[in-house]
């Protein structure tokens, strides 16, 4: 483990784009209603993450957790010795092509070893992120799936639910931002009426304005774990235009403020 987080460690000081991201601590982070948006891996190298509300699943270190998407679950980072550090890697739908979906039914999550087959797949998967062009990401995201499911957890298959209207709504948000998006834009790019898409929403049990918070209030959650951005820099890009709204939606939905949050990754 000492390797792959070596080798994280150093990617991360390139400060370029790269297919994972690292969430890390030297305080507990207890976090409500944290928003899933895509099957996502999360490989715990220090401390322990607790999942559910009365600790329902713990993954400590050297185990990892895959989660399906999911619109809401209880999280905690606890740190051990110095510090709670994890890799998160998202995946695509187009990251699943050429895999047997299994139409069975979709689990919610798996947790399982970290061998030392996978922590070398996903070392390589780090040192390769820092030359390879973005185009390949997604192939080598796909080998992680394919060791894993030769490693006897094929149930992951079973976590990539259809491409809904609301999954395609939220990368709208996500990509082309959180003022410039209207419901014009968004029922041209879907080919649909205000009127359809509002029912097709509501089969789906949600909304475009559900849909718009949850994104937005994710990525505020990721950008304030992975970056220096100050919580007013964070609130603009994610289309607030106040800060203190900011921090009232952010802590009813995560129940603590973004600088609570920010206090659990400094030395006092």
């Amino acid at each position: 483990m000492v390797t792959l987080l070596s080798s994280i460690k150093n990617t991360l000081n390139e400060n370029s784009e790269q297919p994972f991201s690292v969430y890390t601590s030297i305080k507990e982070q207890k976090l409500l209603n944290v928003p899933i948006a895509k099957p996502l891996l999360i490989v715990v190298l220090s401390g322990k993450k607790e999942l559910g509300v009365d600790k329902k699943l713990t993954c400590h270190s050297g185990e990892f957790v895959f989660l399906s998407d999911s619109p809401s679950i209880a999280m905690r980072n606890i740190p051990k010795d110095k510090e709670y550090f994890a890799l998160l890697i998202e995946f695509n739908y187009q990251d699943f092509n050429g895999l047997q979906i299994t139409t069975s039914k979709k689990k919610d999550y798996l947790i399982g070893k970290t061998t030392f087959d996978l922590e070398n797949c996903l070392k390589q998967f780090i040192e390769v992120s820092s030359w390879a062009p973005k185009q390949l990401w997604s192939s080598r995201k796909r080998e992680i799936i394919s060791l894993l499911c030769h490693m006897g957890h094929g149930e992951i298959l079973t976590m990539l639910g259809n491409f809904t209207i609301k999954d395609r709504i939220h990368e709208m948000f996500i990509n082309k931002g959180f003022r410039e998006l209207n419901i014009l834009y968004i029922c041209k790019q879907l080919a649909m009426s205000e009127s359809t898409l509002r029912r097709k929403l509501k089969l789906e049990c949600t909304s475009i304005q559900v849909i718009k918070d949850q994104a937005r209030l994710g990525l505020a959650l990721h950008l304030l774990q992975t970056s220096c951005n100050s919580i007013s820099v964070v609130a603009d890009k994610c289309g607030y235009q106040s800060p203190s709204r900011f921090t009232e939606r952010f802590k009813r939905r995560f129940g603590l403020t973004p600088s609570e949050l920010r206090k659990t990754k400094m030395t006092d």
